[in-house]
């Protein structure tokens, strides 16, 4: 089984930044794929941007209403993938998800994952 458990959360100004970790436990994969998605109140999940991890090498997707200012990284020593995300919005207020899968084909759908994280607010206030 794998286990993801998020970190990070929490109420910050428009402009503000904050750093969402998402650590990976249980049976591990020397490639995968770990993606964020988000979901506002009485709204559907969206994609936020997803990393693709192989020994070889790491390759980002992003949406485009993030690119430019959310970044995916890794830790590896720590089994640990973070959503770091900078000059937030009030539409950014959303609970975030980190969900991973060994292979996916539809990179930006959540029927793709089966793992994910319990979710952490992500509060912006204007």
């Amino acid at each position: 089984q794998v286990q993801l458990v998020e970190s990070g959360g929490g109420l910050v100004q428009a402009g503000g930044s904050l750093r969402l970790s998402c650590a990976t436990s249980g049976r591990t994969f020397s490639d995968y794929v770990m993606t964020w998605f988000r979901q506002a109140p009485g709204k559907d999940f969206e994609f936020v941007g997803g990393i693709s991890i192989s020994r070889n090498s790491d390759a980002t997707s992003y949406a485009d209403s993030v690119k430019g200012r959310f970044t995916i990284a890794r830790d590896n020593a720590r089994n640990t993938v973070f959503l770091q995300m900078n000059n937030l919005q009030p539409e950014d207020t959303a609970i975030y998800y980190c969900a991973a899968a060994e292979a996916v084909y539809r990179l930006k759908e959540t029927g793709s994952y089966p793992y994910w994280g319990q979710g952490a607010q992500v509060t912006v206030s204007s």
